[in-house]
Formats: C-alpha cells, structure tokens, sequence
C-alpha cells in the first residue's frame, strides 16, 4: 500500500472545498484551515480581515494508490473559478484566492502543467491565476469549521454555496466519489 500524501489547496471558502474532497474515493481526510500568511496561529476572524496575508485552504490526506494528485487537482479546477484574482462569488479578499501549496516537485510539475493544459485548451474564458507556492505551515481552523457542510448543510451559506458545487462535482466524478 502505498504511502498516504497531502494536497493543500486554497479555492475561496474552505467550507465548499472540504465538503466536496471529503467525498472523493482515496482521500482519508481533509481539515479546514490556514496558510501562507505572516501572523502565526491566525483566528478565523484575524484570517478575515484579510490582514495576515493567510488563505483558507483544505489539507487533504490521501491514498495515491486509489486517488491521483492530477485527480485531486481536476476536481479543484472543476469546483471552483481559477479566473478570479481574490475572489470567489462573493467571498472577496486576499484569504478566497486560488493556491495549490505544493509539497513537492512533483506536484509542483503537475500543478503548473494542469494550469498550462487548461489555458492552452481555452478551458475557461479567461485566464488562471492560481498561484503554485511551496507548502508552508499550516494552521488548523478551529473546531466549528471542521466538517462543516455535514453539520450544517440546512443553513443558507450551504444551500446557495456549498451544495451547488456538491452538485457539479457528484455529476462530473460520480465514479471517483466514496
């Protein structure tokens, strides 16, 4: 069996990313949390007011062996707007950008040549700027946005958010959820 890996990818909201990653086949878990700022161990509300520099961002742990990094980046690049420098929807500021944090050069490589396989199929109207940056430390949020959409897929933010992009992933990876 192979080694478990780690993703970290930065797409707006983490509550829309850990929800739909949780439900990929391979991957043994996923956390919401923070990275790539100045400020150590950042609050939500520190990471909100855009002024630690910090992204939310999912930690996904997973079996190489049953899901690929490439897999993991097609669903990223599916679930959410490459395009849109700082902002998702109406998630604004430096804290909703696109990231992959890279863990190694290997997914570095496949970061880089996914984005470049996407710009150069017009996959989009416009072009990606999500950047591909080194892992750094990675703070973990606090307990209340772990697992969040499953505790409370009833509220608003969830219905208009989170469970459309739910929706598009379940109809394009039905075969590679769990």
């Amino acid at each position: 069996m192979p080694e478990l890996q780690t993703a970290v990818f930065g797409g707006g909201c983490f509550w829309c990313l850990e929800a739909v990653f949780a439900r990929v086949s391979g991957v043994t878990s996923v956390e919401s949390g923070y990275m790539g700022g100045r400020r150590e161990n950042p609050t939500y509300q520190q990471v909100c007011s855009g002024a630690t520099g910090h992204v939310e961002v999912v930690r996904i742990t997973f079996d190489p062996g049953q899901v690929s990094f490439r897999d993991l980046l097609d669903v990223f690049f599916t679930i959410h707007d490459p395009t849109t420098l700082n902002r998702q929807g109406n998630d604004a500021g430096t804290q909703y950008r696109s990231v992959i944090f890279y863990a190694d050069d290997d997914q570095r490589r496949q970061s880089e040549e996914v984005i470049g396989d996407l710009n150069a199929a017009g996959a989009f109207p416009n072009p990606i700027v999500t950047a591909v940056e080194p892992v750094r430390t990675f703070y973990l949020a606090e307990p209340y946005h772990q697992q969040y959409y499953a505790a409370n897929s009833s509220a608003p933010y969830c219905q208009y958010v989170v469970a459309p992009k739910l929706k598009k992933f379940e109809q394009k990876f039905a075969k590679k959820m769990a």
